[in-house]
């Protein structure tokens, strides 16, 4: 392990990182909500922290080799994640303790939305806007990470990441240097986001809500500068914005870099994770629109379809904005959004989840070992598009499902042990593993009311979740550090 390479390029990253704390800095003296000096002295902190990190090893020029790769991918959101946090502790309003201050930062840069902070819209704007700016972050964090970074570390790596991008990705990078992939990437992501604010903004909301809400919309994140989240505007133009703009982030960036490099929409059309992803979506939208007219939560089948198109794209793509409390509605609702989150989004995309391409190989798979109970001798490949899928990749998704599932059930255990319910414990690691935010019961608006120690439990899900499984836990394994 090579220490002090890792340790100059996060001095590097906490660097950089101490800069966004300038804007909020800057709308804090705009609105003079009195928080400016919590986003100063975060910033003086992490920036003396990280140079003092680089200045003492700036001297070392060694290559990053493998499992170095590993451990700069976990610190990467684990310590921005607690930088992150500075402000919340520092500032008078809210002035949070150090769990959920972390907590809060950590939802934040994962861009799973949830929350302990209760009565946003009294809180100061410079914090509202330093929520939403640090899932932004995140969002864009995850885009490079799962298209650039992963592939380099072999981590579901160009073998998966070619399976996840049948079609017009086949077996080649996007471009040829990391650094132009990134740069692509974040001229997309930045693009949608001043899209989305734009279309935010001529809806109604004021430009501080469309840009808030535009940053968590493209992150995916969830979070909002009003506690009734988008429900606040009661507006229908607004939700069906908001719908749009999550449809398109949670598909794979990869994808709209092909479709806009080569100016030909209908490569979405031949993408076969892009097709299922839609049809679920989809059929989710119909079920609950169907449950919630025929129950008669809401008598007009207008409201009930915008209502249930809304959650549905919401809770699937795992964004978790809401406008009702769906965790009211009834229970076989509120059960079918929460296990549509455990798809999520596409591979590459900002969203969380399981990934959709993971749960049509998944299908298939099972699809072809029930067919070879039939036909036990034949030779039935697995295909997503024209693209024969190898057994190596199989084997990767369902190892990947596995650990999912045993991580899934530690957590779970872990917090019922901490004395809360079943359902609580249940949702609220659903929500956090799968980056969703909202759960139900007890979490179905916020997670002030949880424990201490549930919630360092759910940092390490929003932090598994959000590094694909196998990045974290490999850091767990004796292998990992054998020389």
């Amino acid at each position: 392990m090579q220490f002090s390479a890792i340790q100059r390029i996060l001095g590097i990253l906490l660097m950089v990182f101490s800069v966004t704390m300038l804007p909020p800095l800057l709308v804090s003296i705009w609105y003079d909500d009195g928080a400016y000096s919590a986003f100063l002295i975060a910033f003086i902190i992490i920036l003396m922290v990280g140079a003092v990190s680089w200045i003492m090893v700036s001297d070392q020029r060694r290559e990053l080799r493998l499992r170095d790769g590993f451990m700069v991918v976990v610190m990467f959101w684990t310590v921005l994640g607690i930088s992150g946090s500075l402000p919340f502790t520092l500032a008078v309003d809210p002035h949070m303790s150090l769990t959920d201050a972390v907590f809060e930062s950590i939802s934040g840069l994962t861009t799973t939305g949830s929350t302990v902070i209760m009565g946003l819209d009294e809180l100061p704007p410079s914090i509202l806007f330093y929520r939403q700016q640090l899932q932004w972050l995140g969002g864009m964090g995850i885009i490079v990470l799962a298209v650039a970074v992963l592939p380099m570390l072999g981590i579901g790596g160009m073998q998966l990441y070619r399976a996840e991008t049948p079609g017009p990705m086949k077996d080649s990078k996007l471009t040829p240097r990391i650094t132009e992939t990134a740069k692509a990437l974040w001229y997309i992501y930045l693009g949608l986001t001043i899209a989305c604010t734009l279309a935010y903004w001529a809806a109604g909301m004021s430009l501080f809500d469309a840009i808030g809400h535009a940053f968590s919309t493209i992150a995916i994140g969830g979070f909002s500068t009003h506690d009734a989240s988008i429900g606040f505007f009661d507006s229908t133009l607004i939700e069906m914005i908001a719908v749009v703009f999550l449809l398109l982030s949670g598909v794979n960036f990869a994808l709209h870099f092909i479709a806009i490099s080569r100016r030909n929409p209908k490569v979405y059309l031949v993408d076969s994770e892009f097709r299922f992803y839609l049809a679920v979506l989809l059929f989710v939208a119909i079920v609950v629109t169907v449950v919630l007219y025929t129950t008669g939560t809401y008598s007009d089948l207008g409201e009930a379809f915008t209502k249930g198109l809304f959650q549905a794209v919401s809770i699937g793509t795992t964004a978790g904005f809401t406008t009702a409390d769906y965790s009211l509605w009834p229970g076989f609702v509120a059960i079918v959004l929460l296990f549509t989150s455990f798809i999520g989004g596409c591979a590459g995309s900002t969203g969380g989840g399981i990934k959709v391409i993971r749960f049509l190989l998944l299908i298939k798979q099972g699809l072809r070992e029930i067919t070879r109970l039939i036909h036990p001798s034949a030779q039935i490949p697995i295909r997503v598009g024209q693209k024969t899928i190898t057994p190596r990749v199989v084997e990767a998704v369902w190892g990947f499902f596995a650990l999912y599932v045993a991580s899934f059930t530690f957590m779970y255990l872990a917090l019922a042990l901490t004395g809360l319910d079943l359902m609580t414990s249940f949702s609220a690691v659903a929500a956090s593993i799968n980056n969703l935010g909202p759960g139900l019961a007890s979490v179905g608006t916020n997670y002030a009311g949880l424990n201490d120690p549930a919630k360092w439990i759910l940092c390490f899900a929003m932090l598994l979740g959000r590094l694909e499984i196998f990045t974290l836990l490999v850091l767990l394994t004796p292998a990992y550090w054998r020389k």
